[in-house]
């Protein structure tokens, strides 16, 4: 929220100067003055941790994306895609620290506020089947997975999906996993001799 707040001061102070220097008369530095100012109205636009996070994930430094990640604290005051997808790879990124329930809430949103591409989206139906799965809903996970195939345009996710259905068909039902437990894991009876 700070550098929210130090972002509009500066945005104000740039304009107010660019207008000063177009009524004193230095037509020449307004003029320049017109790309320090714009500079200034694109950072509100795009957020310089989401860039240095999706530069650091291009790189393959994913602990450093998920520290400029975390630092956006405030995704809301984000246009909506952008909010979108800070929640989507915070989503991704933390899920060992967030757990099942928090992360499933992550991506839902963002599917809700809508991500960019197709390929997004498709990743994230598919980040959202693999919590299904080991929530034990395997109905909604195949469901996931299905407008993930369909959404995927170019083909990069067929192998994974493929990997994913055929995880579910060899998964335990949920009869099996119950009686499983009421019996406390399968027991090995002695050899008769």
């Amino acid at each position: 929220m700070r550098g929210f707040i130090i972002r509009c001061i500066v945005a104000a102070i740039a304009l107010f100067f660019n207008v000063y220097l177009f009524v004193s008369g230095h037509w020449g530095w307004g003029i320049t003055f017109i790309f320090v100012t714009a500079i200034v109205g694109l950072s509100f636009f795009r957020n310089e941790n989401m860039i240095l996070a999706l530069n650091q994930m291009r790189v393959g430094n994913t602990d450093k994306a998920k520290h400029y990640i975390n630092k956006i604290s405030h995704p809301n005051l984000l246009p909506k895609k952008q909010h979108a997808y800070v929640i989507f790879l915070q989503a991704v990124m933390n899920t060992q620290e967030f757990g099942f329930t928090k992360s499933e809430q992550y991506l839902r949103k963002a599917i809700g506020l809508g991500l960019r591409t197709g390929q997004d989206n498709a990743v994230a139906r598919m980040h959202l089947a693999g919590i299904c799965m080991q929530t034990g809903r395997k109905a909604e996970a195949e469901k996931l997975l299905a407008e993930a195939k369909k959404m995927d345009n170019t083909g990069m996710l067929k192998d994974q999906i493929k990997l994913m259905l055929d995880q579910m068909r060899m998964a335990p039902s949920k009869n099996q996993m119950r009686q499983a437990q009421m019996m406390g894991g399968r027991k090995k009876m002695p050899r008769a001799r």
